[in-house]
């Protein structure tokens, strides 16, 4: 048995050329055995043969032998690198090897010349096991790793030269020994290397390493001379690499005191330590957003928070700021935004975004936290910065010590000024290098093409006219603003064909729809001789800076957002750009040197530009922003000080939409929901279909929908333009609409990467999708469930591992963060860009940084588990989904047009209450297959007696859209197909029927009409069961979440409740009836009601309608049987009044027929659910014990004060739910 330790040694040195050498050292590791043993004999006599063989070897045929042992001394070296380390990408091994020059053959240790002073890169793995060990200040396979032996490469030919030069001495290796007072037997400047890493003689350190001592000098053997030498040009490496940071430091520093506003630093400390609120006006290029808060930092003052408009932004600000503040591995600098969070105790900065403040407002509504606000880039006014800017200026009526610092460029000074009580200004000027301005206005006949599509021949002449004045020798590349995505592709289109004849450009697309790859593209280097043209929207004007930009074209065209409260649509139109906006352009020609800028339009054209862009909150929807202002504890979201107020239309129509969506009270005070959605970070929209998830039991699912329709979609213009990728994209579309289309491409992009092993970057890249977008999910789904655990309305997820699983994970997890460590440390390389594109292998083969967070964050046993239970559902699920994800977005139903059915694919027309004649995004899954939305023949049916011009039909469908956003035609986005009536009844705000309930109509702007009124009435009872029912267990779930602040699992009753609830809306869903639909129009809603007399005199003949239990609506007429269901406000079409004489109906809850009216039926139906409920509160047992599971065993849990029913494994899940609780709070 003790062989095996010897065994494979010995085949390595038989495989490797090593000569084996027996000492009372160990050979090969302290792993192995080194008392005596039996079979020491037999190793003697091995190594003897070993020496033998290779000294033969050497004799029969040298360059042979030469060749091979040299290469199989490389392969041994790898393999032993590896052993400790991951291996390394093939493309790096590759850039390595021709960086430091290791393609050619190494030396060979056995054909040394005796003459010559060997080189210590013969011992390379014995150095490598004692200098870079797991402790050592140089890990392996990092990048200084390779530097050190390129290093020492050039020592040892520096010390040759040294050495054959006149009167120079040959060097003595005894030289490198210390005496016995650690002195060097002779003086060398390189001993004033004031450190030491390593300690000890050298035959300790060999010895520690388990490296084989040389006894008798052998000069293929490592000696204690080598290593003392090896030492020596270890801390001469160090020593190098320590002085080329002091010169970089010191080059740092003199950039600092060379930037403008460093000639403003002391008048910046004044002014903040004497005023509580300071303006800070300076150009492009002053240094304010880096230099400033280490200017508070060092002036003593500490809690500084720092807002940034963008999340990018953020991040690259907190690196540079902790790299000059020498703080690039501690945490006194940190940033936190949406995703990530790098702060601790001890941070005195903070970069996060402004959206991140205003959710902390939320909770701390004084900011405790931090005593200097900074808010850069307000010149911006984005809609949450107008929005915190006025949060800020209330919250400075409390805080005398607060201190505020607003950092804009020099563009609308005055207006922040007065608005904050005329505070100083200091202002700083930029450091932009000259630029010249050529106006090149474009005829009219040239702007468009007969297409109607951008005419690009003014961008290639103005390329041409850079080839022709500006040697291609001189650097310099070129930035183009445009207005959107297809004047991008049109000039693209035209640029390269132009580059293709000349070669001297290559054409980079940037705009925000492009993967993050091809985006990084814009900030590689060009090849010599070839020049950049980078075909960019506004992104690039103040998001993006790209070093090396020389010329400018500016289009003088933006396309902003706007958007119209009336039929709820944003509109994405192209418009002039403002005056500021241009310069901000012509700044970008000037920040590394000289540049020139042209200009597609006239000076007088330019003059004639708006000082400033319109603020984003006067275009955009206000829903989120009011909502968080009310519960901020504002009383009238009409009086906050806005810098420059919204148009009260929007504020009004944003107010209705909150109470619309269950946020608001008539009154406009925050309901329970309200106060759960303001503490979401989402939209509005968003946040209900969370909330709904929690309702119906379907979280895992509804988390992915909606963080899949939180961010940006995945699909690129490839996935959609590909032929490749849209045959490759079948496979994960759904024709049930858009949003399930998003969860089938996660599903499996999470399959993927969770147990099937495939390279997801290929997938991704076959099908046309953003990687990025995923991870986005992913995170963004993790945050949602945690805020959901938070407010308390889902349990929190406890994972039961057993220790193996646990002592698994924890070993994956240290060696990931070992592995994110080292490639964040790594510098991101820029490379050189090739007309072809970049080598796909290389990237595929690079190790990715985010697949390393994911599996950091992600258990692959959860993940599994998920996938599992998001992939049982069924056609119940299905609706059910539907249903959570249409009362999330209504109002926003499209209804098809009547004529869609003589239409092709492509012309088929919708329309919204608000807007007609809008049609599918062609990219959208329902506009490629359309015909999932028309009215099959066999789906039409003839009803005797019943006479329409529309189709009647059990299989009606409507469109639910997330947005409506106009472009070149109004585009519904993110469509889903859903039932009609079925779907309106559970979901509409207002639903009016007549006397029958043969006609219905649905906020005004759907009518149904059913030419069978029992079926109605069937219809109509269960959606008032329905949706009484949800109303009372919404109640509860938000009543538990106030009362247990999210601390306790849902009670019983909550969970009795949702089950009930879940049949009772599946009932809905599954019920068939036939019926015709149609829109109505403005016209036909004026004479659309009866009338409050006309409804009484009606009632009074009657005798049938109880005015103690009714309310009549005063101004359509009818009674209101719910508080959104008003019976008998319409007028009755062509059945008679007591259509119901002589039928029967069906009880849904007792099941008993009774030969009752409409109002009749409704009262019972009321007693009858009365009388269910104190059933079910007297016999809640009877009834557990009934449908409750064989396994489940009463179980008395302490802490609820309840018995509950449970099986053995979920008691235990029970009890650590508790336990984490517990730990949770005290921590």
């Amino acid at each position: 048995k003790q062989a095996q330790y010897y065994i494979w040694p010995i085949q390595k040195v038989l495989r490797t050329g090593f000569v084996l050498k027996i000492s009372p050292y160990p050979i090969v590791s302290h792993s192995y055995p080194t008392q005596s043993n039996p079979i020491s004999v037999y190793l003697s006599s091995l190594a003897s043969s070993v020496l033998f063989r290779v000294s033969m070897g050497k004799h029969r045929d040298k360059s042979k032998h030469s060749t091979t042992s040299g290469h199989r001394r490389r392969d041994h070296d790898d393999r032993q690198d590896n052993d400790h380390h991951a291996k390394r990408p093939r493309h790096e091994r590759r850039s390595s090897a021709r960086e430091s020059g290791q393609e050619e053959p190494k030396p060979n240790r056995l054909h040394h010349d005796q003459g010559e002073p060997r080189s210590l890169l013969f011992f390379r793995h014995e150095l490598s096991r004692i200098f870079f060990a797991d402790n050592s200040p140089i890990r392996r396979n990092s990048k200084q790793y390779d530097d050190f032996w390129t290093f020492l490469k050039k020592y040892e030919e520096h010390k040759r030269k040294k050495r054959d030069e006149p009167g120079e001495s040959r060097e003595n290796p005894s030289d490198y020994l210390e005496t016995s007072l650690g002195l060097p037997h002779t003086y060398d400047p390189i001993h004033k290397v004031n450190f030491s890493v390593f300690h000890g003689e050298p035959k300790a350190l060999m010895l520690d390493a388990g490296v084989m001592v040389d006894t008798d000098d052998s000069v293929n053997s490592l000696s204690e001379a080598d290593v003392a030498e090896a030492r020596t040009v270890f801390h001469l490496f160090l020593d190098f690499l320590q002085r080329q940071k002091f010169a970089k430091l010191k080059k740092l520093r003199d950039f600092q005191r060379n930037l403008p506003i460093a000639q403003q630093k002391e008048a910046i400390i004044e002014a903040v330590q004497k005023h509580q609120v300071v303006l800070i006006a300076g150009d492009t290029g002053c240094g304010k957003s880096t230099q400033i808060p280490q200017y508070l930092l060092n002036a003593g003052f500490e809690g500084i928070v720092c807002t940034q408009p963008r999340r990018i932004a953020a991040i690259a600000l907190c690196k540079r700021v902790a790299f000059e503040t020498l703080n690039e591995y501690g945490t006194h600098i940190g940033y936190q935004i949406r995703f990530e969070r790098h702060r601790s105790k001890h941070t005195r900065m903070i970069f996060m975004t402004e959206g991140l403040l205003l959710r902390q407002i939320s909770s701390d509504a004084m900011l405790k936290d931090y005593s200097v606000i900074i808010l850069d880039e307000i010149h911006e006014r984005h809609l949450t910065c107008d929005f915190l800017l006025g949060v800020v200026k209330c919250l400075l009526q409390h805080r005398e010590d607060l201190k505020v610092i607003l950092m804009s460029a020099t563009i609308n000074i005055q207006l922040f000024a007065q608005y904050f009580n005329n505070c100083p200004v200091v202002q700083v000027p930029g450091r932009l290098f000259p630029i010249q301005v050529q106006y090149c206005p474009v005829p009219v006949e040239e702007k468009r093409s007969r297409t109607g599509r951008l005419n690009p021949a003014p961008y290639v002449r103005l390329l041409s006219l850079v080839d022709n004045k500006y040697p291609s020798s001189e650097r310099g590349d070129l930035l183009v603003f445009l207005s959107g995505m297809s004047e991008i592709s049109a000039v693209q289109e035209a640029a390269e064909q132009y580059a293709s004849q000349n070669g001297h450009w290559i054409i980079l697309p940037l705009h925000s729809t492009l993967s993050l790859a091809e985006q990084d593209k814009v900030f590689d280097y060009a090849p010599e001789k070839v020049r950049k043209c980078i075909l960019s929207t506004n992104i690039a004007e103040t998001s993006v800076t790209i070093d090396g930009v020389r010329f400018v074209i500016d289009s003088g065209k933006v396309k902003e957002m706007s958007y119209d409260s009336a039929s709820h649509m944003q509109k994405l139109k192209e418009f002039p750009i403002s005056r500021a906006s241009a310069e901000q352009r012509k700044g970008r020609a000037g920040r590394t040197g000289p540049g020139v800028c042209f200009r597609l339009y006239s000076e007088l054209e330019y003059e004639a530009l708006s000082a400033y862009s319109t603020p984003e909150i006067q275009r955009v929807p206000l829903n989120s922003l009011l909502l968080q202002l009310v519960a901020l504890g504002l009383p009238n979201v009409r009086q906050f000080p806005f810098l420059e107020p919204p148009p009260s239309e929007s504020i009004e129509e944003a107010v209705q939409v909150l109470k619309e969506q269950g946020a608001l009270t008539a009154d406009e005070e925050l309901t329970p929901t309200g106060r759960i959605l303001s503490q979401l970070p989402v939209d509005v929209t968003i946040g209900k279909v969370l909330i709904l998830g929690c309702v119906f039991r379907l979280v895992d699912p509804v988390l992915s929908l909606a963080a899949a329709l939180s961010i940006q979609s995945p699909f690129t213009q490839r996935s959609f333009r590909d032929l490749d990728a849209s045959a490759a994209r079948k496979n994960v579309d759904s024709d049930h609409g858009d949003p399930f289309t998003l969860l089938n491409a996660y599903h499996e992009w999470l399959s993927m990467k969770s147990g099937r092993g495939e390279d997801t970057r290929k997938w991704c890249r076959r099908l046309g999708l953003e990687e990025q977008r995923f991870y986005e999910m992913t995170k963004l789904r993790n945050q949602f469930r945690q805020l959901l655990e938070e407010v308390g309305l889902m349990e929190r997820q406890v994972e039961a591992a057993s220790s193996v699983e646990r002592v698994q994970r924890h070993g994956e997890l240290r060696k990931l963060r070992d592995l994110r460590r080292q490639m964040q440390k790594e510098p991101r390389k820029k490379r050189v860009l090739r007309p072809t594109g970049r080598d796909e292998d290389e990237e595929d083969e690079a190790i990715d940084l985010k697949d390393v967070e994911f599996r950091l964050q992600q258990d692959p046993s959860q993940v599994q588990g998920f996938l599992k239970r998001s992939r049982s559902f069924g056609f119940h699920d299905l609706s059910l989904m539907k249903l959570i994800l249409c009362s999330g977005v209504y109002p926003q139903i499209a209804i098809s047009d009547d004529h869609n059915s003589y239409k092709r694919d492509s012309d088929q027309v919708f329309h919204t209450k608000g807007k007609g004649f809008v049609v599918l995004h062609p990219n959208g899954v329902l506009a490629l297959h359309a015909d999932v939305l028309r009215l099959d023949d066999l789906d039409v049916l003839t009803v005797p007696g019943f006479r329409s011009s529309l189709p009647v039909s059990t299989k009606h469908q409507v469109v639910a859209f997330m947005s409506l956003l106009e472009t070149t035609k109004p585009y519904l986005l993110n469509c889903l197909r859903v039932q009609c009536v079925q779907m309106l009844l559970l979901v509409s705000s207002a639903i009016d029927s007549s006397m029958t309930l043969s006609r219905l109509v649905f906020d005004e702007f759907v009518e149904v009409t059913f030419p069978d009124p029992d079926e109605a009435l069937q219809l109509v009872l269960k959606v008032l069961i329905a949706r009484k029912l949800y109303g009372k267990l919404l109640a509860l779930m938000l009543e538990e979440t106030v009362e247990t602040e999210g601390k306790r699992e849902p009670s019983p009753e909550t969970l009795h409740l949702q089950r009930k609830l879940r049949r009772r809306f599946d009932a809905v869903l599954r019920t068939e009836v036939a019926y015709t639909v149609r829109r109505l129009l403005p016209a036909d809603v004026k004479h659309l009601y009866t009338g409050a007399q006309a409804f009484r005199a009606l009632a009074q003949d009657d005798n049938s309608l109880p005015e103690e239990r009714f309310k009549v609506n005063s101004k359509k007429g009818g009674v209101f049987l719910s508080e959104f269901f008003t019976f008998g406000s319409l007028e009755e079409i062509s059945l008679p009044a007591d259509a119901f004489a002589d039928k029967k109906w069906k009880c849904p809850i007792c099941e008993e027929e009774f030969p009752l009216s409409v109002i009749d039926a409704v009262l019972h139906l009321d007693d009858c659910d009365k009388d269910a409920n104190i059933k079910d509160e007297a016999e809640p047992t009877n009834e557990e014990t009934v449908r409750r599971d064989p396994s489940q065993k009463a179980y008395f849990c302490k802490e609820c004060n309840k018995e509950l029913y449970l099986s053995l494994p979920e008691i235990f899940k029970h009890r650590k739910s508790h336990q984490v609780a517990e730990t949770r709070e005290s921590s």
